[in-house]
């Protein structure tokens, strides 16, 4: 215990916050005004919550969403098998509403070109034709979602489809949303090789894969993991990071802009005495 304290105590997590007992329900540590309006610091290794702030209150996760579908692939297909695009999930009004991965229907990607672009690139169209992989029709997979969340002691959330794109009773909590980011690396720790890609390309060059989440370029230590934006969820970010083997993993939900919720992350992830908050 002492020497986890110590490490704690020489990264700062935000100043002047102290270790809360595990689980237990602490305001926001003192320190940087925290603009979003909920959010949360775990330990990875432990699971104990560190601060948080409205950390049980459920809110639309958008692509955070995806974190779960990434982990229900994983534990159902190999990297190698391969995924035929089909019409829905192709031309369905949602998956049309944005990330195009420029394929027609019939084409087929591995499931490991699906995860790239599921991650790194937040593809709509990629999470459809995934759950379709997996479950045969998305409405089955939704429902592998849903049991797997309670699994995993999300009792905050219920999702409505595989991708985060707005549906009424489609949410989770910021809490809710550690728990499956850490499940994911737990269980799937080689999802850091997708989650801190920068920039990367598909299909020969076609498709041009850039990571929304930008600590994994100016954090020192960032993991990963994933970003999410709608009207209605606002900017949403789980940011993980590690260093000397310690790592922690902070949510924020509903933060004003794409920019603040960077900082915001920064600021509750492992940041040095000392050290100014990152210009995102």
């Amino acid at each position: 215990m002492k020497r986890f304290l110590k490490k704690l105590l020489c990264w700062t997590l935000i100043s002047n916050c102290f270790l809360m007992t595990a689980y237990a329900a602490p305001a926001w540590p003192a320190g940087p005004d925290i603009q979003a309006e909920a959010g949360v610091v775990i330990d990875m290794d432990s699971g104990a919550i560190l601060g948080g702030k409205a950390y049980d209150t459920p809110y639309p996760p958008a692509s955070i969403t995806k974190l779960l579908t990434a982990l229900l692939v994983l534990e159902h297909s190999k990297l190698d098998e391969m995924v035929t695009f089909s019409n829905s999930a192709v031309y369905n009004v949602e998956s049309d509403s944005g990330n195009k991965l420029n394929v027609a229907e019939g084409d087929q990607l591995s499931v490991e070109d699906c995860l790239y672009s599921l991650l790194v690139h937040s593809c709509n169209q990629a999470a459809n034709a995934l759950a379709e992989h997996v479950a045969g029709v998305t409405e089955l997979f939704v429902e592998q979602m849903n049991n797997r969340a309670r699994e995993l002691g999300m009792k905050d959330t219920h999702f409505c489809n595989c991708n985060g794109l707005p549906a009424e009773g489609h949410v989770t909590s910021a809490y809710d949303i550690a728990l499956m980011s850490r499940g994911l690396i737990l269980h799937h720790p080689d999802i850091r090789q997708y989650t801190t890609i920068w920039m990367d390309t598909l299909r020969d060059g076609d498709f041009q894969l850039a990571n929304t989440n930008k600590l994994i370029y100016y954090y020192d230590g960032a993991t990963g993991l994933k970003t999410g934006s709608t009207d209605s969820a606002l900017y949403c970010l789980s940011g993980t990071a590690e260093r000397d083997g310690m790592e922690l993993i902070a949510v924020i939900i509903r933060s004003g802009t794409r920019g603040t919720r960077s900082v915001e992350v920064a600021q509750e992830l492992l940041r040095q005495d000392g050290h100014d908050l990152l210009n995102l």
